[in-house]
């Protein structure tokens, strides 16, 4: 018998004597059959087992083909097993909180310069004349001034623009000194603007500004010898109705407004160009519009450097010289040439903001703390702050470095002179620093140092200065964000008062605001010129709320009387309101902090290294 041998060659079994290879006599070898029957019987179980076993195992082992892969059962009930852990594990969850209700964190509460910058803005829109923009947002205001410039040959007249203060006139020299601040602010905190949503309004401010000086001079030329200064007016102790006799709303005005022409002023040019150079970069956007700012600053500009205009514009004008006196027009130099510079990129405008002639005329070297001041009368600090800016972020080198780090250490010198510490200016108990001197109507000098200082601050933050010296003594940046904040939260209610100087800012705020529009109701009424002196003189609250105003402040006793007739105390102005909205815009934490560095430089070349001239070539001596 054959049985087939699973690890090779033949597996036989038999009967004969050559069993497992045994060789003999077959009788004296002779197997008990029974024996060999039983054996391979059991040798046949082993061989079935054998192959049972291996067939067994063959069957065992399950395969899936998926075409391009092969895979076993076990294997795949492992994968499909392992997606279903991950699901579980990961997906689960994820699915489950997705599904949850989201509770957001509750969004930023804003600081208290972001309420009161929101508020601030909104008095330009108060004083606003013209015909007012739907949006303007002031329920009691309407049209006015709509027959301005009727005197004067401009087609379609002198409409527009801003009312300076409490009264209806249009002064150009404060006027544009705010659009120019207003444009600064904007300028160095965009991002801020942007973010407490306000860029846009403060852009169509700035505009309706601009857009009323384009109109106050022949524009369209390049070479001028008038500029219509100011619309309205009047005269102390005058009995002729003007806006000093009259008490009436901008909407009720039916009195003569007389519009004043200057044939020399270089102070109120240079002004003008800065106003128009400053928002030209604001408005770069629009190429048509900027370009139409330029030409119009270059134009004023050359008004302003002929040598036959070189004439304070107020001296000699009763309806002006008491009221916006200016004491020199160099600063205004220097403060508008540095403005077309940035805007234009032309360096003849940084050769003459730089030019040593300039600074001198302008007596800055004095180091008086009068000229430390900014107003709407000095500009040198806020000039000599704006190319101190040039140097610490662009250093343009020669010829231009020994000026620009003389404006450096002078700004420096600045801003010590607004610490405590060196005490060169009077401080009330309260803590308001008296850079007026103790004169009234103080708030105004102090919000436009607040902004330098907190500027200057961000200045150096930018460039990684942790500080400055004031002689030999280091103070750190922040010494001057601290300046800045005090005086501010000053106006705005930390003060022995307890009372907010910005009208709407609080629970407690001046209700008797020397401002025509805001006493007289809006009842739909006309109320004549001297019918208006029943709400000027009432003891009660005015009836309109205008809001967002500066008031002039308190004495230097910290002592404020919310008198209307006192308007000392209780008037806001332009120029005022315009420093206050910068100082806000610098503080306010909201949103961050910091400056837009390079926007301001978008005009101005690449610079590259300037190096002094080389010396004449050397020549003998003829003897």
């Amino acid at each position: 018998m054959h049985a087939r041998n699973n690890w090779g060659g033949s597996f036989e079994m038999s009967t004969s004597e050559e069993v497992c290879g045994y060789e003999g006599n077959n009788r004296d070898t002779e197997w008990d059959r029974a024996a060999l029957l039983g054996r391979q019987d059991h040798l046949d179980e082993t061989l079935q087992s054998w192959v049972l076993e291996r067939s067994e195992k063959s069957k065992k082992t399950k395969y899936v083909d998926f075409g391009c892969i092969v895979c076993s059962h076990k294997a795949l009930k492992w994968i499909f097993g392992s997606i279903f852990l991950a699901f579980c594990v990961i997906g689960l969850p994820i699915i489950i909180t997705k599904s949850l209700p989201k509770h957001h964190p509750p969004p930023t509460l804003p600081d208290n310069y972001t309420l009161a910058i929101h508020k601030a803005l909104l008095f330009f829109n108060a004083q606003r004349s013209g015909r007012l923009p739907k949006n303007n947002g002031i329920a009691w205001r309407g049209n006015s001034g709509l027959n301005d410039g009727n005197d004067s040959d401009v087609k379609g007249g002198l409409v527009g623009g801003y009312y300076d203060a409490g009264d209806n006139t249009k002064y150009n020299f404060p006027m544009a000194f705010s659009i120019t601040m207003l444009s600064w602010s904007l300028l160095e905190y965009k991002q801020k603007y942007v973010a407490v949503n306000e860029y846009a309004h403060t852009r169509e401010l700035i505009k309706w500004g601009t857009d009323y000086l384009l109109l106050t001079f022949n524009n369209s030329a390049t070479k001028i010898n008038k500029i219509y200064a100011q619309v309205g007016g009047g005269l102390n102790d005058s009995s002729t109705p003007d806006d000093h006799y009259c008490w009436q709303r901008p909407e009720d005005m039916d009195y003569p407004r007389r519009t004043i022409s200057i044939y020399q002023g270089s102070d109120l040019a240079g002004e003008m160009a800065a106003a128009l150079a400053s928002a030209s970069i604001v408005f770069q956007d629009d190429v048509t519009y900027s370009q139409k700012l330029i030409k119009g600053a270059q134009t004023v500009f050359d008004f302003a450097r002929d040598g036959g205009k070189r004439k304070p514009y107020s001296r000699g004008e009763p309806y002006i010289e008491p009221f916006y006196n200016s004491t020199g027009y160099y600063d205004e130099f220097m403060w508008g040439a540095a403005w077309l510079y940035y805007a234009t990129g032309n360096s003849t405008y940084l050769s003459l903001a730089t030019n040593p002639s300039i600074f001198r005329h302008s007596k800055a070297y004095f180091l008086t703390p009068q000229f430390s001041v900014l107003s709407w009368d000095n500009k040198l600090p806020a000039a000599m702050l704006l190319l101190t800016r040039l140097r610490m972020f662009l250093s343009p080198g020669y010829p231009y470095e020994d000026m620009l780090m003389m404006y450096h250490n002078i700004t420096s010198l600045t801003m010590c002179s607004y610490l405590h510490h060196y005490k060169v200016f009077n401080r009330t108990k309260g803590g308001l620093i008296q850079l007026n001197r103790g004169q009234p109507q103080s708030l105004q000098y102090v919000a436009n140092a607040a902004f330098m200082a907190s500027l200057f601050a961000d200045y150096m933050q930018v460039i990684g200065a942790p500080g400055w010296y004031c002689g030999s003594t280091y103070f750190s940046a922040s010494a001057l964000k601290a300046f800045a904040t005090s005086q501010i939260d000053y106006i705005l209610g930390k003060n022995p008062m307890k009372m907010s100087y910005v009208v709407g800012f609080g629970n407690k705020f001046p209700r008797h605001v020397h401002h025509r529009g805001a006493s007289i109701p809006n009842d739909h009424k006309h109320h004549s010129c001297t019918g208006g002196w029943n709400w000027r003189d009432t003891p009660n609250p005015n009836p309109n709320t205008i809001t967002g105003a500066m008031v002039g402040g308190p004495n230097s006793f910290d002592q404020f009387h919310d008198s209307r007739k006192n308007y000392n105390f209780t008037k806001p102005t332009l120029a005022g309101n315009a420093g206050l909205v910068a100082a806000l815009i610098s503080l306010t934490s909201t949103t961050g902090s910091g400056i837009d560095r390079n926007t301001i430089f978008s005009a101005i070349p690449p610079l590259g290294p300037q190096n002094p001239p080389p010396p004449p070539p050397w020549k003998p001596i003829k003897t």
